[in-house]
């Protein structure tokens, strides 16, 4: 399975119902047939390692395959919304990865919440150094003993990205339960890790509600 995330900062100035119709045009392609699951919704909670990054709205889907995520960017319908939510945006961020050890159902529960994190790694290291890292953030996630979905990989779409190389997403609950799961120290539990820590530039911590009802 696919997961797709994009991150974007909405301008400062653009008017509530102008960024409202910006989350009805994206919500709405849920419908579109190549999608298992999409979402958008405004960050609960953003932090990062650098303050070269800030954003406030978060997209969350889920694809069978490369090629339906494909299939779903091309979409005239998808093109369409991208071109009339692009005045109203400021920057963005892309990361794509095969959620290979998902379990549970692919549609997070509705009124759940979740954490997408993304690591930038420093420079000059290979694909030994970045699988080491994989197995580590892996090791660490699961001891979110409340989280009931949990995802992480490589991401295979740099041209978005800025740099950033590995995402995963750990669903749980409620908000309670996220944050029950020492939330204020988030970025910290990997920068302070002996395993992955020499190797990380940037680390993103993205927290947002999944709707009760759909929007």
């Amino acid at each position: 399975m696919i997961e797709h995330v994009v991150v974007f900062k909405v301008k400062d100035d653009v008017p509530e119902l102008e960024c409202e119709a910006m989350l009805h045009r994206i919500n709405s392609l849920a419908s579109l047939e190549h999608l298992l699951y999409l979402t958008m919704v405004p960050l609960f909670r953003f932090r990062s390692s650098s303050p070269s990054f800030h954003f406030t709205h978060i997209l969350h889907s889920r694809y069978n395959s490369k090629d339906d995520l494909n299939a779903y960017t091309f979409h005239p319908t998808h093109v369409a919304a991208v071109q009339a939510n692009s005045p109203l945006v400021q920057d963005i961020m892309a990361v794509d990865f095969v959620a290979h050890d998902l379990q549970g159902e692919f549609v997070p529960p509705r009124g759940s919440a979740a954490r997408v994190t993304l690591f930038k790694l420093k420079e000059g290291f290979g694909n030994e150094v970045k699988d080491e890292v994989l197995r580590a953030i892996k090791g660490i996630q699961d001891e979110f003993k409340q989280g009931v979905q949990f995802s992480c990989g490589d991401n295979f779409s740099p041209g978005r990205a800025k740099g950033f190389s590995i995402g995963s997403i750990v669903i749980f609950p409620g908000l309670t339960q996220l944050e029950g799961e020492d939330a204020d120290e988030g970025i910290e539990v990997y920068q302070n890790n002996d395993k992955i820590k020499e190797y990380l530039e940037c680390v993103v911590l993205l927290d947002f509600l999944v709707p009760v009802k759909g929007m």
